[in-house]
């Protein structure tokens, strides 16, 4: 990976160069992939992310939205303080050094900060992991003896002792390699990576128990506690 920071005017983009060249704004814009016919589906959630078939191959398109009652406010403004403060540069850069550490996230391939006045609005653009479903698909379909809770329990204790921290840990975020059973995490937005400073994952998994809590389906829900328990005590392995 060669990160390149462009600051033109108003907007900046953190780019990987092995992937793409000088690329504009445009790239973040879903009318433009949609023009392009490149637009190939939607996921649910917040960041609103959108699949595109770009040159370099499938990724995902996420524009930084808000929720709860700050969107009330603004939906997609952020306060500027610098250029790589915004979220985007600060994502595409853990996304980089994840990577690079060979934990399971997508790599990053370009972020924008697009600035106006004090506010900013911002994207992110990342390779798509392919052959994946998110965890919330899963729920109430799988057993709780299914490999994939206890896959996803490891998965979270090796990114907990790597000193990585994930803001919004949930079952949407977390997705499954239907073919080989291997545990992604993405959406790491306001995530912080402190190597050989172990986390304490005890936030992070009550934050995730109210996700699934919040998502299984009411009339399997007898799963749902022995699910979870085979989930935890990976963790804790």
């Amino acid at each position: 990976m060669n990160p390149v920071l462009d600051i033109r005017d108003s907007h900046a983009i953190v780019y990987d160069a092995e992937c793409v060249q000088d690329p504009g704004p445009e790239l973040f814009e879903p009318d433009w992939w949609r023009r392009a016919q490149r637009l190939t589906g939607a996921a649910p959630g917040r960041g609103s992310a959108l699949f595109v078939d770009a040159p370099f191959g499938s990724a995902v398109l996420r524009r930084y939205q808000r929720g709860g009652w700050p969107a009330r406010l603004t939906r997609d403004r952020y306060l500027f303080t610098g250029v790589r403060r915004a979220r985007p540069m600060l994502e595409f850069d853990l996304l980089r050094r994840l990577h690079a550490h060979g934990l399971p996230v997508p790599a990053p391939v370009a972020g924008l900060c697009s600035r106006t006045g004090l506010f900013y609005r911002g994207a992110l653009l990342t390779h798509a992991i392919l052959g994946v479903v998110p965890l919330a698909d899963l729920l109430g379909r799988v057993a709780a003896e299914d490999p994939v809770w206890a896959a996803t329990g490891r998965c979270l204790a090796r990114f907990h002792r790597a000193g990585v921290g994930h803001a919004d840990l949930n079952a949407r975020n977390i997705l499954v390699q239907t073919a080989t059973g291997k545990v992604f995490l993405v959406d790491f937005d306001r995530g912080v990576y402190r190597p050989g400073q172990p986390r304490n994952a005890r936030a992070g998994l009550a934050r995730l128990r109210r996700s699934l809590v919040k998502l299984w389906p009411a009339d399997r829900i007898r799963l749902l506690e022995p699910s979870w328990l085979t989930l935890l005590e990976a963790s804790h392995a």
